[in-house]
């Protein structure tokens, strides 16, 4: 049985669960939209041979920025401190579904700026798993890890209401647009919820905004649905760079943008966050990353603007402890 074969038979299934009322199709209500596009369930295979019924990340509208995990809501006790959350009443707001992580390690309230950071090329599947168990201990944001640990960050954190993150065009950003959207839709496929993108810096730097828009642009309509996270490489830009990659990436509909891939010889500092989140405005995220060692570097850093904290020193920074060595 080839791809082709084997996606259609996924597609039936998936529209037989559908109508047994067990997966539910995301309509499209555009009226512009095409056919195939209106109500009907799709599928994606990811290279790691997940398969997902998944509408949103072809074509529908894009998810409002702070959606909430779309994982099934738990069912509340009388003896759970969680018991108050309103599902219905965040429902009502748009999402889907409710999810509620609960921490099993005492850190401090940074935990849910942090995307739990692993990006070495050397990292091994233990690494990737270990550093999942942190995240779901800490409550972290997300696990942050490249592209082929993506599925096993997936079945790691299911049901934790962590999210998975991953990378595309990293860390140079010098591949096609058409790369990056085929490494974004890969990705999604294989159960990323969150793109961190890294832009095209050489474009930018030579002045073509065109090439830089389109290049955002293409990812963008390829995690539609998905929260698109802009690198910038900072210690790269001079800050009119900064702030005009900062409207391209407002201007192309992204969720956050960020400061590096902590490959490019700098990292996050106080004055480029603060001047990002002037030239993003008030309701855009804003992530720094690179360098970001301890409590007071966080500290730092979310006091300037930023909602999402890149690094993998998480553990040391939520429980205020000293950590050896250099990282992302």
């Amino acid at each position: 049985m080839n791809e082709a074969q084997l996606r259609t038979v996924v597609e039936e299934v998936v529209k037989a669960l559908c109508a047994k009322g067990f997966l539910k199709a995301v309509k499209c209500e555009c009226e512009s939209a095409p056919k195939a596009l209106k109500g009907e369930v799709k599928t994606s295979m990811g290279s790691a041979g997940k398969v997902f019924a998944n509408a949103s990340s072809w074509g529908a509208a894009p998810a409002p920025m702070g959606q909430f995990s779309a994982l099934p809501p738990k069912t509340p006790h009388e003896d759970d401190e969680d018991a108050h959350v309103d599902a219905k009443a965040i429902e009502a707001c748009g999402a889907s579904r409710v999810s509620v992580c609960k921490p099993t390690k005492k850190g401090t309230d940074a935990a849910r700026y942090v995307d739990h950071t692993m990006l070495k090329p050397n990292a091994t599947q233990e690494e990737i798993a270990k550093l999942c168990e942190e995240a779901k201990a800490f409550c972290f944001a997300s696990v942050c890890v490249n592209p082929s640990y993506a599925a096993l960050a997936a079945q790691c954190l299911r049901g934790s209401g962590v999210k998975v993150c991953t990378v595309v065009g990293f860390p140079l950003g010098s591949t096609t647009p058409t790369v990056k959207a085929i490494e974004a839709r890969d990705a999604i496929a294989n159960g990323a919820d969150e793109i961190d993108m890294v832009i095209n810096i050489g474009a930018l730097k030579s002045g073509n905004d065109v090439v830089v828009y389109d290049d955002i642009k293409m990812v963008r309509e390829a995690t539609r649905g998905k929260i698109l996270k802009v690198i910038l490489e900072t210690s790269l830009l001079s800050n009119e760079e900064k702030i005009r990659a900062c409207v391209l990436a407002k201007k192309a509909g992204v969720d956050f943008v960020k400061t590096s891939t902590g490959f490019g010889g700098g990292g996050a500092t106080v004055a480029d966050i603060k001047l990002m989140r002037g030239a993003v405005g008030p309701l855009m995220g804003v992530k720094a990353s690179g360098g970001i060692r301890d409590a007071k570097a966080a500290a730092d850093m979310i006091a300037a603007g930023a909602t999402r904290l890149g690094t993998s020193a998480s553990v040391a920074i939520v429980t205020d402890a000293e950590v050896d060595g250099k990282g992302y």
